[in-house]
């Protein structure tokens, strides 16, 4: 039995039944009902395995073992440990809050203008084109100035990476790869669409990360993915906020004392 038995999926509760109705066995005369089969054979196939049976046998053994485990268990009384009780029922919120949030979300009506309006809102956000950049990131201004003045000498801006900051890209020459203007955060971006192929920033630029010294290699065109191609991934996205707002509204209109 695959190790991925053990953790439960919430779309459990949402799946058809697959075992007969009344308990698949009994341990030590306690039965264990089909409803936590069906949970537990929900969340091997959700991973992608098919239903066989080989894997409701894998299933039912899986909760005989539990079973005897969960006997044990409350025969020593770790039931009543008071850390215990509070995991038990953190876990019964998830699983609770997990079945809830499903059902909101799968309510939520996503109409086809707000699919379009996400999708152009993202293509504006990218912008047409992509950057192959690569930069310098070094702790102070006066760090950066003095890389520019190298690079205004003549010394190459793949040896002065080395320097960097970014363990990242500082063995790579600095190269940061092929990326939209979205990708990075203002103050670099507006640094780097300002520049033409070849050419590296004369001032510092300054980031939360430390100051920055820019160089642009290649500029290309972006196309966008076809709308009916990324349409449902779209839809998820929407439906995911509706549910952020909606536990947010919760939340507000919680009383706390």
């Amino acid at each position: 039995m695959k190790r991925a038995l053990i953790s439960l999926s919430l779309l459990a509760a949402l799946s058809a039944p697959v075992f007969a109705s009344g308990p698949i066995a009994k341990v030590n005369g306690k039965a264990i009902p089909a409803n936590r089969a069906e949970a537990l054979m929900a969340n091997q196939l959700a991973q992608g395995q098919a239903r066989t049976p080989e894997l409701e046998a894998a299933v039912r053994e899986e909760l005989i073992r539990r079973e005897a485990l969960m006997q044990e268990a409350m025969k020593k009384g770790a039931d009543k440990r008071p850390e215990v009780q509070g995991q038990m029922e953190l876990a019964r919120q998830a699983i609770l809050i997990g079945a809830y949030l499903n059902d909101y979300a799968a309510s939520v009506k996503i109409a086809d203008a707000d699919v379009r309006k996400e999708y152009d809102a993202i293509n504006v956000a990218l912008g047409d084109r992509e950057y192959k950049v690569r930069h310098i990131l070094v702790e102070t201004e006066g760090e950066a100035k003095d890389i520019i003045g190298k690079l205004k000498k003549g010394e190459k801006f793949a040896d002065l990476a080395k320097a960097s900051r970014d363990p990242g890209s500082k063995d790579r020459g600095g190269e940061l790869g092929w990326a939209t203007k979205a990708n990075y955060v203002p103050a670099f971006s507006a640094a780097m669409i300002a520049l033409g192929k070849g050419e590296y920033t004369t001032t510092p630029v300054k980031s939360d990360f430390g100051w920055h010294v820019i160089q642009l290699d290649d500029v290309r065109e972006l196309k966008p993915p076809p709308f009916d191609e990324v349409k449902p991934q779209l839809v998820q996205r929407l439906r995911q906020q509706a549910v952020e707002r909606h536990v947010l509204e919760l939340r507000s209109k919680a009383k706390v004392e």
